[in-house]
């Protein structure tokens, strides 16, 4: 094969962390369907159709006995001998009335004939196979417990398939018995429901009506239990009571008298095909359907033991994000009072000379636009630009700009930590300013960016990113990301001492500082991350000033915002990871350690990992619980995620009409948030590195007056 297609199926290979990132999702919606399906009310959905002309249905069929076989299409009516009684149960097995129902067969040493739901069957298969160690008799009830009536044949005989399935799973059996929900008596066949008798017939099913309905379903006085189950003096009959369905407690008292009394009068009990006649209904399950059964009740099991856990991760998760949304706010209001009032000062101005370093890789769309916002400054500052090996001629683009103040170092391709380390060192100021080579600055950013080195505690500071390309969906949502999700919690992390971050795109440091620590490591994929943390365990104070803006090019497609986010979760799982001993640090590194790492960890990892259990949970409501509780719920999450936002596009003096992209990025942006963060643990759990991605960019944000225009 040649070179070029092997490479080609390499790339369109699905790669195995992604595959199992996606396996993970799909596992997690797989329980919350198989469980809701086995959850859902079978009344609810499927109503029984109302009783119509029986013209097709023969007289001695309607007239005969209760249970009914075909031959060659020919019905056959079968009728239990005098004095003998098949008990039979509909609708289970049910967790609390079914043992109970068992419980008081084996005091009197009677057997029954249970008719079950698949679904039950599913759910509670250890009830199965107690049926069968008592010696009672099982047949299909059907698996969802619909009127077959308004059922199509394939209809039908998906019912009947997966019940079988439910038995060979939960007993190893399968059943020749069945008895079609909503038709008790054969005399209620109309021509809907004989045609469903008919097929199954010709399958070599028998069914069984009944001759007494004790009609305990619908709640009657005991001795009218009773009284309704108890056949003429001296007939034989099959009966009808319920195991599941509701409240069986009088079932159950009327169920101890009807078999003494019953007894009392010389009948005798037994299954339904041995009153008829027949060979039993009941035989071992083997080959496909065997272990088809078996599987099924697998997922089910795992899926029952699954379901609280993940319904307490819900709560915990809610609660986290409510919590965080809060604290944001709160400490948001506080931090722009307190920046904002007429008292507060960093100090004297800062006027000494600054550094802006810009690390570029393949960025002639950009680097122009970069370089030319930075010679607009207010303040006299000396930009170093640092080529790490472009291809593209960035370099030379920057040269030809012939700027004075600008200086092009080239180096080889080394990665990002080492171009920034190359213009720390090259650098002639104390104070260093970081940004990456798609942003812009405005005119004022670097004088209002260096404004809190007054302050000597400070070593770094934190400048306020927007998202330039905000006019598609996907830069839409990046910017209420920006806005709401970063720049807000800053203003938290800020008032709480430990910053976790500064972004990239426009960050200022002390080059003393740097040097304190060690310069950009390239230990992680997160080198800013990873430095802020070392500046706040060497106990340097790190700021937000929010009137510093930078505006910066998001990744414009889901490919490049994947590989952007995919790097930045992976590095910061291995900046915490390598920071973590600060947790036992003193002084200003065990600050961090037991405030910052704790709250990175839960909001920034945790968090939006689990986050789509809310959308999951949501949609698990409707359709298997409360539509509108379940809706009501996530939209008042929504609500407070709208008020935050809000207030977030408030302080930042964004216009609101952005937000209008809230309620679908909760939808869509955060199951793919959710994906490149369990990429990333996969990644992080399997040791891999990564290499410095480069995005496609498009020169789109040229300068922060062409971006305001887009405001």
């Amino acid at each position: 094969m040649p070179v070029r297609t092997i490479a080609a199926v390499r790339r369109a290979a699905p790669r195995p962390r992604l595959v199992l990132s996606l396996v993970a999702l799909v596992s997690v919606v797989c329980v919350l369907l198989l469980d809701g399906f086995l959850r859902a009310k079978p009344d609810d959905h499927c109503p029984a159709h109302t009783p119509g002309y029986a013209g097709s249905v023969p007289e001695e069929v309607r007239t005969g006995g209760p249970v009914l076989t075909f031959r060659d299409g020919e019905a056959t009516s079968h009728t239990p001998p005098s004095r003998t009684v098949a008990l039979t149960f509909d609708d289970g097995p049910d967790p609390r009335w079914t043992p109970k129902v068992l419980d008081i067969l084996r005091e009197h040493r009677v057997p029954a004939t249970f008719f079950v739901v698949g679904r039950q069957a599913v759910r509670y298969p250890g009830l199965i196979r107690r049926m069968r160690a008592a010696g009672s008799e099982i047949g299909l009830h059907t698996f969802s417990h619909p009127d077959l009536g308004n059922q199509d044949v394939a209809g039908v005989d998906r019912e009947v398939a997966r019940t079988q399935l439910a038995l060979a799973g939960a007993a190893g059996i399968s059943s020749s018995l069945f008895r079609a929900p909503y038709t008790a008596h054969v005399s209620g066949l109309d021509d809907r429901a004989w045609r469903v008798q008919q097929h199954l017939g010709a399958q070599g099913y028998m069914s069984a009506f009944v001759d007494r309905n004790s009609l305990d379903r619908r709640g009657p006085a005991v001795p009218q239990i009773v009284r309704n189950a108890t056949p003429p003096e001296g007939r034989g009959a099959v009966v009808l009571f319920h195991d599941a369905g509701g409240n069986r407690s009088r079932t159950l008292a009327a169920l101890d008298r009807y078999i003494e009394r019953m007894k009392a009068r010389h009948y005798t009990f037994t299954t339904v095909t041995r009153a008829v006649g027949a060979p039993s209904a009941n035989r071992p399950a083997s080959g496909i359907r065997l272990w088809h059964g078996r599987a099924l009740v697998l997922a089910a099991a795992l899926g029952r033991l699954a379901l609280p856990g993940l319904a307490a991760l819900l709560v915990v998760v809610g609660a986290a994000m409510v919590g965080r949304i809060v604290l944001m706010t709160v400490f948001a209001r506080r931090h722009h009072r307190i920046r904002n009032g007429e008292r507060f000062s960093w100090g004297p101005p800062v006027d000494g000379p600054v550094t802006v370093v810009v690390p570029a890789y393949n960025e002639k769309e950009c680097i122009a636009h970069t370089v030319n916002s930075l010679a607009a400054s207010t303040v006299p500052i000396e930009i170093l630009v640092v080529d790490d090996g472009s291809t593209d001629g960035t370099a030379d683009l920057a040269e030809a700009l012939d700027l004075p103040n600008v200086r092009v170092l080239r180096q080889p391709n080394t990665g990002k930590p080492a171009a920034l380390n190359r213009g720390i060192a090259e650098a002639r100021s104390d104070i260093v300013v970081m940004m990456d080579g798609d942003t812009v600055f405005e005119p004022e950013t670097v004088r209002e960016l260096v404004r809190p080195f007054a302050d000597p505690s400070v070593g770094a500071v934190a400048g306020n990113a927007k998202v330039g390309n905000r006019r598609k969906a996907i830069g839409a949502w990046q910017h209420i990301e920006y806005v709401m999700g970063f720049n807000l919690d800053r203003r938290m992390y800020d008032l709480l001492g430990c910053m976790p971050t500064i972004p990239g795109a426009i960050g200022a440091f002390r080059r003393r500082a740097l040097l304190d620590v060690g310069g950009m490591s390239a230990d992680t994929l997160a080198e800013d991350t990873d430095v802020t943390i070392a500046l706040h365990r060497a106990g340097w104070r790190i700021v937000y000033q929010e009137h510093a803006r930078a505006w910066t090019e998001a990744p414009g497609s889901v490919g490049q915002l994947w590989r952007q986010r995919y790097r930045w979760s992976y590095g910061t799982m291995q900046a915490l990871w390598k920071h973590r001993w600060a947790v036992l640090d003193r002084g200003p590194s065990g600050r961090f350690g037991r405030i910052g790492l704790p709250l990175v960890a839960l909001f920034q990892i945790l968090t939006p990992a689990c986050a789509p259990l809310i959308d999951l949970f949501t949609l698990y409501g409707a359709l298997f619980g409360d539509p509108l509780a379940a809706l009501s719920l996530w939209c008042a999450l929504l609500l407070v995620q709208l008020a935050s936002a809000a207030y977030a596009f408030r302080l930042d003096r964004e216009p609101l009409r952005c937000l209008v992209m809230l309620p679908l990025q909760q939808i869509a942006y955060r199951q793919l948030m959710y994906l490149v963060l369990i990429h990333s643990c996969v990644t992080a759990a399997t040791g891999t590195r990564l290499p410095w991605h480069k995005l496609r960019r498009t020169g789109e944000v040229s300068t922060p007056l062409a971006t305001e225009a887009v405001r």
